[in-house]
C-alpha cells in the first residue's frame, strides 16, 4: 500500500508540473483530492489495512496530500503571475500627485482668535471636564433649586448629581476653589443643553467665558475688555452697548451687544435691521458666588462674561445656519483654508 501511494504521488506531481492552465490544475485537484478522488478512497480503505501497517500507510497518505496541495498552490501562483500584464516602467517626468490641503474648522478659528485677543489682556486659558456636578454647574453659581434650567427638559442629567455641563462657568468655580485672587481666565469649551436643533440652536455647542477677580474691579473694566474684544474680533469700527438683564451669578447683570459690522449699525438682514447684534451676557460676580468658594466679598470683586462661539462664527463669516458647522460638507469647510 505504501508503494502504491508513492507511485500515485509521483504521477500526481508530474501532472501538476505539466499543467498549462488553471483548468488543468483543477482537474488534477479533483482527481486526487476531490470528494470522490483517489486519496479520499485510500483514506476510507485504511480500515482494511492490517493494524501494524495502518500508521505507516496513514502517514504516507497525509504526506501525499500535503505535497500535492503545496504543488497545486505553487503552480497556481506561477500561472497567475504569467497572465498578469507587466508593470509599466516608472516615468520620472510625470508630475506628482497633489493632495488637497485641509483647513481649520470655523469654530476652531474663532476659539483660537479669541484666545489670542484675551491673551493680550493678560487672560490665561482654563479647562474643565464636560461631565460636571450639579453643585458646580448650578448651586455654586447661585442658581436656585426652582430655576427651570435644572429640569430634565433643559439639562442632560446622567445621575442625580452628575450632568453634561450647560455652560463653562463651572470651570471658574473650579479655579476659584483651587487658588486665591487675583484670577484672570477664559474658559473655552463644549456645552450641552436640551435644545431642538434648528438654524440657530444646537444641543451641542461651544462657549467662551471670562472671569477677572481682584481687589479693585469695576463695570468700567468689563466694558473696556468687551469693547477691545469686539474691535479686535469684528473690526475697528464696532461699538458696544450694555442693556440691563438678570443672571443668577452676577449682580448687576447686563446683555452686551456689538454694533453690526456688516452695515455699520445702519440696519441690515444680519442684525435684523436693528443695527445691533447680541453677543454676550456679563456682569459683576455676585457676592454669594464668592462665599461659595471661600472668598471674602468685602475684600475682592470681579466680573464675568460668556458668549457663544458658534454665534460669533456665524456672524463673522456670514453663515446662515448653525447646522452647516456640523454637517462636514467639504465644499463648505474648504472656504476656510
Amino acid at each position: 500500500m505504501e508503494d502504491k501511494i508513492g507511485a500515485m504521488r509521483a504521477e500526481a506531481l508530474e501532472q501538476v508540473d505539466a499543467a498549462q492552465t488553471a483548468a488543468d490544475l483543477e482537474a488534477v485537484r479533483i482527481a486526487y483530492l476531490g470528494r470522490k478522488g483517489l486519496l479520499p478512497e485510500i483514506m476510507k480503505g485504511l480500515r482494511d489495512v492490517p493494524p501494524e501497517q495502518r500508521a505507516a500507510v496513514g502517514q504516507a497518505a497525509n504526506s501525499f496530500k500535503e505535497a500535492l496541495a503545496a504543488a497545486l498552490a505553487a503552480k497556481t501562483a506561477a500561472l497567475t503571475r504569467g497572465t498578469l500584464p507587466s508593470a509599466p516602467a516608472f516615468d520620472p517626468t510625470l508630475p506628482g500627485t497633489v493632495h488637497p490641503r485641509g483647513s481649520r474648522h470655523p469654530v476652531s478659528l474663532v476659539i483660537e482668535e479669541a484666545v489670542r485677543i484675551f491673551a493680550r489682556l493678560g487672560f490665561t486659558v482654563a479647562e474643565g471636564p464636560d461631565i460636571e456636578t450639579g453643585y458646580r454647574n448650578f448651586d455654586a453659581l447661585n442658581t436656585p433649586d426652582y430655576h427651570p434650567s435644572l429640569s430634565e427638559q433643559d439639562t442632560f442629567w446622567l445621575q442625580p448629581d452628575l450632568l453634561l455641563r450647560t455652560q463653562t462657568s463651572p470651570v471658574q468655580i473650579r479655579v476659584m476653589e483651587q487658588q486665591p485672587p487675583p484670577i484672570r481666565i477664559i474658559t473655552p469649551g463644549r456645552c450641552y443643553r436640551r435644545d431642538t436643533t434648528d438654524a440657530t440652536h444646537s444641543a451641542n455647542f461651544h462657549q467662551i467665558e471670562g472671569l477677572y477677580v481682584d481687589t479693585e474691579v469695576s463695570l468700567a473694566d468689563l466694558k473696556g475688555t468687551l469693547a477691545y474684544f469686539a474691535r479686535q474680533m469684528m473690526g475697528p469700527g464696532v461699538q458696544v452697548r450694555f442693556r440691563p438683564h438678570f443672571f443668577p451669578f452676577t449682580e448687576p447683570s447686563v446683555e452686551c451687544d456689538f454694533s453690526c459690522h456688516v452695515c455699520g449699525g445702519k440696519g441690515c438682514r444680519v442684525c435684523k435691521h436693528s443695527g445691533w447684534i447680541e453677543i454676550a451676557g456679563a456682569g459683576m460676580v455676585d457676592p454669594r458666588v464668592f462665599a461659595k468658594v471661600g472668598y471674602d466679598a468685602e475684600q475682592v470683586c470681579g466680573y464675568a462674561f460668556g458668549m457663544g462661539i458658534e454665534r460669533i462664527a456665524m456672524i463673522k463669516y456670514g453663515i446662515p445656519d448653525i447646522r452647516m458647522l456640523y454637517e462636514n460638507d467639504l465644499r463648505f469647510l474648504a472656504q476656510f483654508r
